[in-house]
C-alpha cells in the first residue's frame, strides 16, 4: 500500500470515528456538568493538566524512536525494527517508574495547593492516583504502539481508542445522571483504560507477528544507539515547549482565576482540542510518510509534498476559524447555557493559537523526518516568554491575559524561527522561499475572512433560536465560506492546485480500478 493509500486510509478511519466521537464528547459533557458540577470537572482537568506535567518524563522518546523507525520500515528491516522497539521497552519501563515515583511525592503537596475545594482530599487523590494508573498503562504495557504510527497503521489503533472512548463516556454519562457518584465515574475511567490495553496489546501481535513483545535484549542496547539519546535529550526540552503552551493554562486559570473558571474555560477547548485532534488524525499517517519521502532523497517531490501540505493545512485551519468565529457563541448557548459564554476577546484568542497550531504542521512534520531537534534553546525561551506574559496579564485580564502568553510564544518561536531551522538546515535553502510562500497564503486568508466577514454580517447574520435553526445555519455558513475561500485558494495557491490535482488523479484510478 502507498503512503498516500496508507494516509487516506488512517484519514477515513478518523473521520468516521471522529464525527461519532464529538458527538458523545458534547452529549456527555452536558450531562456531566449539570449532574457532577462545574467544580468536579475543574479539578479534574487539572488533575489532567498536572499528569502532563509529569509525561514530560517521557522526554520526546517516542518521537525519537519514531524518526528511528522510518528507514528500517523502508527497508523492511525487522531485526532492526526488533532492536529499537526493545530499547523503547527498555527507555519507557524506566520512566514509567520514574513517574510513579513523582507522582507520589507531588501528590503530598496537595492538600496545600488542591484543599479549598469543596471536595474531601480522599477524593482528589483516588482521582489522581486512577488516572495516573491509566497513564502509566502505555509505558508499561503499550509501548510498541509507536510501530504502528510510524508504519503508517495509526487507523489500527484509532479505531479502538475511539470505540472504547465512547463507550466509557456513555457509561459515565449514564452513572451521572443515575447515581451522582464522583468514584464510580472515575473507576470507569481506569477499567476502559486496561480494556484498552489489553486489546492493542493483541492487535501488534496480529500484525506484526514477528515482532519480539517482551525482548531479552541487553540494557546495552542504549549504548548500541547513543544518536537516539541525544535526539531524546533534545525532544525533552521541546516537550516542556509544547506542554506550556498546551498543558498549563488550565494550571493558571485555577491559579489567577478560579477552579470553575477551569470548567468554563474547558467548555470552550473541548471544541478546539476536538478540531486539532480530528486534524491530527485525518493526517495521523503523514509524519511517517514524510519520513519516508524524506529517506527517498528526492528533493523537488520534498517540495512539492511540502508545500500542497501548506496550502491544505492553510485552508482547513481558515475554513475552521472562520467558521467557529461566527458559531462558536451561539453553540456554546444552545450546547450549556448563556451563563457558559465566555468574552469575545477571550475567543479570538482562541482562535488564533488554534490557527498557529494548525498551519504549523508541515513545518514540525518535516523538521521530525529531518531530525532537527538541536535548537533547545528555542522552547526554553518559549516557556520564558509563555509563562512570563501569562502571569503578568493574567493577574490584570484574567483568561485572556493568560492566552495571550500563549500566542505571543506561538509568533515568536512557532511562526519565525521554526520555518527557518527547516529551511536553513533540512532543505539548505534561504528561508526568504518560505516566506514567498507563506505570506500570499495569510494574504489569502485574511482577505477571505474580510469578504465572508462582509457576508455573514448583511447576509447570514440570525440569532439562532433552537439546534435546528443553528444547524441549518451552520450548513448554509459553511457552504459558503468553503465556496469563498476554496476558490481564493485555488486561484492563488499553486499548491491548493497541485493538491487538488493529486486528488483527483487517485479518485480516477479508484473508479477505473472499479
Amino acid at each position: 500500500m502507498s503512503r498516500v493509500s496508507k494516509s487516506i486510509k488512517n484519514a477515513k478511519v478518523g473521520a468516521f470515528f471522529f464525527l461519532v466521537s464529538i458527538f458523545a464528547q458534547f452529549f456527555t459533557r452536558k450531562i456531566f456538568l449539570d449532574f457532577l458540577g462545574d467544580e468536579f470537572i475543574g479539578l479534574t482537568s487539572t488533575l489532567r493538566s498536572i499528569l502532563g506535567f509529569l509525561n514530560l518524563a517521557e522526554l520526546g522518546i517516542g518521537t525519537a524512536i519514531g524518526y528511528a523507525l522510518y528507514k528500517p520500515i523502508f527497508d523492511n528491516d525487522q531485526s532492526e525494527i526488533n532492536k529499537i522497539i526493545a530499547l523503547l521497552g527498555i527507555l519507557y519501563k524506566r520512566i514509567g517508574l520514574f513517574i510513579l515515583g513523582t507522582g507520589i511525592v507531588l501528590s503530598l503537596f496537595f492538600p496545600y495547593f488542591l484543599g479549598e475545594t469543596q471536595f474531601s482530599l480522599g477524593l482528589i487523590y483516588f482521582i489522581f492516583f486512577s488516572f495516573l494508573t491509566s497513564t502509566l498503562l502505555s509505558y508499561f504495557f503499550n509501548f510498541h504502539m509507536t510501530l504502528l504510527e510510524a508504519d503508517q497503521k495509526g487507523y489500527v489503533v484509532q479505531v479502538y481508542f475511539q470505540s472504547i472512548n465512547i463507550l466509557r463516556l456513555l457509561v459515565q454519562a449514564l452513572i451521572a445522571y443515575y447515581l451522582q457518584n464522583y468514584y464510580a465515574w472515575v473507576i470507569m475511567e481506569l477499567l476502559f483504560s486496561i480494556i484498552l490495553s489489553i486489546i492493542l496489546r493483541k492487535k501488534i501481535t496480529q500484525h506484526y507477528p514477528w515482532l519480539i513483545i517482551n525482548s531479552d535484549e541487553s540494557k546495552e542496547l542504549i549504548k548500541t544507539y547513543p544518536w537516539i539519546i541525544k535526539k531524546t535529550k533534545q525532544l525533552f526540552v521541546h516537550k516542556m515547549g509544547s506542554f506550556v503552551k498546551d498543558g498549563t493554562d488550565n494550571i493558571l486559570v485555577y491559579a489567577l482565576v478560579n477552579v470553575q473558571s477551569v470548567a468554563f474555560f474547558g467548555n470552550y477547548q473541548l471544541i478546539f482540542v476536538n478540531l486539532i485532534s480530528l486534524t491530527q488524525i485525518v493526517f495521523s499517517g503523514t509524519g511517517a510518510g514524510i519520513g519516508n519521502l524524506v529517506a527517498e532523497n528526492d528533493q523537488k517531490n520534498i517540495k512539492k509534498v511540502f508545500w500542497e501540505m501548506m496550502a491544505l493545512q492553510f485552508f482547513i485551519a481558515g475554513f475552521f476559524s472562520i467558521a467557529i468565529y461566527f458559531l462558536i457563541s451561539p453553540f456554546i448557548v444552545l450546547w450549556i447555557g448563556e451563563e457558559y459564554v465566555l468574552g469575545r476577546l477571550i475567543v479570538i484568542l482562541m482562535i488564533g493559537n488554534f490557527f498557529i497550531s494548525l498551519v504549523r504542521s508541515p513545518v514540525q512534520y518535516f523538521q521530525n523526518a529531518y531530525g532537527l531537534f538541536s535548537d533547545t534553546w528555542a522552547p526554553a525561551l518559549e516557556i520564558v516568554v509563555n509563562l512570563v506574559i501569562s502571569l503578568i496579564f493574567g493577574k490584570l485580564w484574567g483568561i485572556s491575559g493568560i492566552l495571550l502568553g500563549t500566542f505571543t510564544s506561538l509568533i515568536i518561536i512557532i511562526m519565525i524561527w521554526k520555518p527557518y531551522l527547516l529551511y536553513s538546515k533540512g532543505f539548505k535553502l534561504s528561508v526568504w522561499n518560505y516566506w514567498k510562500g507563506f505570506l500570499p497564503l495569510l494574504f489569502i486568508f485574511f482577505l477571505s475572512a474580510f469578504i465572508l466577514n462582509f457576508i455573514y454580517q448583511n447576509f447570514l447574520s440570525q440569532n439562532s433560536l433552537n439546534f435546528f435553526k443553528w444547524s441549518v445555519h451552520a450548513f448554509i455558513l459553511s457552504i459558503v465560506i468553503f465556496t469563498v475561500y476554496g476558490l481564493l485558494m485555488y486561484a492563488f495557491s499553486k499548491g491548493f492546485r497541485d493538491f487538488n490535482k493529486r486528488i483527483y488523479h487517485i479518485i480516477k484510478a479508484k473508479i477505473k480500478q472499479s
